[in-house]
């Protein structure tokens, strides 16, 4: 875990590397807009891990993709929202000025290095257009510092298999490599979408341990996106949970796996083994996003739902605790939590 939770009043005055606000983005399909996501607000402080987390189809890519408006467009659409660096809307600027914001300030890291490394080059000679793209240096220059790189992310005899193809590397060394590639220009915000998914639990665990160094090494900001509960608590200072395009609740990771406050994430840790509760699965399906349902979008499959978590619109975030905060009525005006922790259900799913 990153050194930025110990500080993190300190930094609450300051500005936030990222702050997206209202993020609403949709699909054109064939059966009318698509809204993947819904008015999604969420900080990341420089120095940070946070975690956005939910199952698939609950907004995830979407929401980090749009930030730097890697989404096709169309069919895509960012209906309204911003998402500020530094105080700059990324939102509102031009490709060419994305292009230099792009791999420089915030870099990718996708779930398949396959798609990220091109075959018919040699890593090295990828890594060091990555450098020369962002910093003018001579090949030479460009090739140390690649080097640099591939040792840094652990790639044992890096001047030998510098001149090497993706293919001869394994699924694990090529995320490695990947990583080397969006550290090439230092971002001071790394998004990292499902990077251990392809990987086996050996590798998995080796490669959360090299973001947390390089995350220490670099200063440098994460914004995680995972479905793993324990990458999370391996590696968040705070948390995100999405669902169906909505946030159900935010707070740091020590708050959200201690007492997680909304159902949708309760159910989400009672799917994780080892809590000391018999395992649960997540009944039901995911609203259609094509046309969601008034009230909280996991009303259908709550087992505490009421009949006001059937209308209106989503609850807002209310205050849980210190840095915790849940879209429940439950914790509004009239509501008891306690019936969640307790576990006693006040309604019928079905309303």
């Amino acid at each position: 875990m990153s050194q930025h939770q110990r500080g993190a009043t300190e930094t609450q005055q300051e500005l936030s590397l990222l702050s997206v606000r209202d993020l609403t983005v949709e699909f054109e399909t064939d059966r009318g807009p698509l809204r993947a996501v819904d008015g999604v607000d969420f900080d990341v402080e420089r120095g940070e891990t946070v975690c956005l987390v939910g199952e698939s189809g609950s907004g995830k890519t979407v929401t980090a993709e749009t930030i730097t408006k890697l989404i096709r467009m169309p069919p895509g659409r960012i209906v309204r929202g911003v998402a500020e660096l530094d105080g700059r809307d990324l939102l509102s600027l031009s490709e060419r000025d994305l292009r230099a914001i792009r791999g420089d300030r915030i870099a990718h890291v996708f779930q398949d290095p396959q798609h990220a490394l091109n075959h018919c080059y040699t890593v090295g000679w990828q890594i060091r257009e990555a450098i020369q793209v962002h910093e003018d240096v001579s090949d030479a220059a460009a090739r140390e510092r690649a080097l640099t790189l591939l040792n840094q992310v652990g790639i044992p005899d890096a001047t030998t298999r510098y001149d090497d193809y993706p293919h001869e590397f394994s699924g694990g060394m090529k995320q490695r490599i990947v990583v080397a590639m969006a550290l090439a220009a230092t971002p001071d915000l790394l998004i990292a979408d499902e990077p251990t998914t392809a990987l086996d639990v050996t590798i998995q665990a080796q490669l959360l341990d090299l973001l947390e160094s390089i995350q220490t090494e670099y200063d440098m900001a994460i914004l995680l996106i995972t479905h793993d509960l324990g990458v999370v608590a391996e590696l968040a200072d705070r948390v995100v949970v999405l669902y169906a395009g909505k946030v159900m609740e935010r707070g740091s990771v020590y708050e959200v796996f201690d007492t997680p406050a909304h159902p949708y994430t309760q159910v989400l840790f009672d799917c994780l083994p080892g809590r000391g509760r018999p395992l649960r699965s997540i009944g039901g399906t995911l609203p259609d996003l094509h046309d969601p349902p008034p009230g909280c979008r996991f009303a259908s499959r709550c087992e505490y739902a009421r009949k006001e978590c059937h209308t209106g619109d989503q609850p807002p975030l209310y205050d849980v605790a210190d840095a915790q905060t849940a879209s429940c009525v439950y914790y509004g005006p009239g509501g008891d939590p306690d019936a969640l922790r307790n576990g006693q259900s006040e309604g019928d799913p079905d309303g």
